[in-house]
């Protein structure tokens, strides 16, 4: 989500004739999104639709929305639905977002964690970034375990599996490579040792790099294919774009794929209800699996 987020602006580009679209046509559109991706897209965002729509139909030469609806259910290769995920969500982050959760996670997640691995002789820490948009997320948890465990850390079979349904941020990710205003927000010392400078932008190191696995992945997969729990999950900032009864899903089915123990952080800006949950309440936006 990324399935990341989404914004309801238009295009400014006023010079551009926009595709018009009808009622009928926006909600076909909206369904078949809703199906895909699990976001909910209100009628408050068909101005956005329309205005992020308009580069694939000036590549591909549709002349109504009714017929690129029909090229996206009739293509059998999903490249179609992979460009519209592209052009619908917003991939907009930076490092150290919301840091009193990396805070959290360093001050007691981790050392909760390591704790009960010590218990049954086990070094394997299994870390999910659901959406992982354009890799500042997963980079900067990868820094504070790097920080934690400091020359321990490659006695752990560590790292990060970070996913996004977004082919173009996961793209970004896979880069490393960073404006300025997006690593600026990191403490200086993490900067000088897990960065270099590439020109005016900032390029991951490979050792933080190596430690992240980069796959797209859609969460509204119905069977997550993990053959392990994680003990950690991040899934923040794209179950605000979801209904309810979608987010309980998803939420249910982390749940299941954690381990005993195991935590889940979401956005600040998101809930899940407490009396729908087995997660245990712990801070905001931070829940744990009891054991």
């Amino acid at each position: 989500m990324t399935q990341r987020s989404i914004t309801g602006e238009v295009i400014a580009n006023q010079n551009v004739d926009l595709m018009p679209i009808s009622d009928n046509e926006f909600r076909s559109i909206r369904d078949l999104v809703y199906d895909k991706f699990g976001i909910n897209l209100t009628p408050e965002k068909k101005g956005m639709v329309v205005g992020r729509l308009q580069k694939i139909f000036r590549a591909k030469g549709f002349t109504s929305f009714h017929d690129y609806f029909l090229h996206l259910v009739e293509d059998k290769t999903d490249q179609a639905l992979n460009e519209l995920a592209n052009q619908i969500t917003t991939n907009h982050t930076f490092f150290y977002r919301e840091s009193d959760h990396f805070d959290y996670f360093v001050r007691s997640v981790l050392p909760e964690i390591v704790a009960r691995k010590k218990k049954s002789n086990s070094h394997d820490l299994r870390v999910w970034c659901a959406a992982a948009s354009s890799g500042e997320e997963p980079y900067t948890i990868v820094m504070m375990m790097m920080e934690y465990f400091g020359s321990d850390y490659k006695r752990w079979d560590a790292g990060l599996l970070a996913t996004d349904i977004s082919e173009k941020a996961l793209n970004l990710a896979k880069q490393g490579v960073y404006e300025d205003y997006r690593v600026k927000t990191l403490p200086k010392n993490l900067i000088q040792k897990y960065f270099r400078r590439v020109g005016e932008e900032w390029a991951v190191s490979d050792q933080v790099k190596k430690e992240v696995t980069i796959r797209r992945f859609n969460l509204m997969n119905k069977i997550l294919p993990f053959k392990k729990q994680f003990d950690c999950v991040w899934c923040r900032n794209v179950m605000i774009y979801f209904d309810n009864e979608t987010k309980h899903e998803l939420v249910r089915r982390i749940y299941d794929q954690t381990t005993p123990g195991g935590y889940l952080f979401i956005g600040h800006s998101e809930t899940i209800t407490r009396t729908e949950t087995k997660w245990k309440y712990i801070k905001p936006a931070v829940y744990r699996k009891d054991e």
